[in-house]
């Protein structure tokens, strides 16, 4: 990275509460507005945010669980082999 990358970089800095603030250009360039969700990902020397949408994540969950209760009908899973599966997992 050259001086004038860094003079360029708007650098950000973590409050003792830990928020961040994102800067205004970086705002704008990735149309992110005041109360948007976000996830963070521990990545290789920092960390990585994805802004989710909650009612997606909720979609996507459902549309998650019904796949599962589809495979487990498919399969003949019981409530009975859940429960004997939670504690087994348990003793692990």
């Amino acid at each position: 990275m050259g001086t004038t990358d860094v003079e360029k970089t708007d650098f950000v800095r973590m409050s003792g509460k830990g928020q961040l603030v994102v800067p205004q250009q970086v705002r704008d360039s990735a149309n992110l507005s005041p109360g948007e969700t976000f996830v963070a990902f521990s990545v290789k020397d920092g960390v990585l945010f994805r802004k989710v949408e909650l009612p997606k994540v909720n979609a996507d969950f459902d549309s998650l669980t019904k796949e599962i209760e589809a495979q487990f009908k498919k399969n003949k899973v019981t409530k009975k082999d859940l429960n004997e599966a939670v504690k087994w997992a348990k003793k692990k």
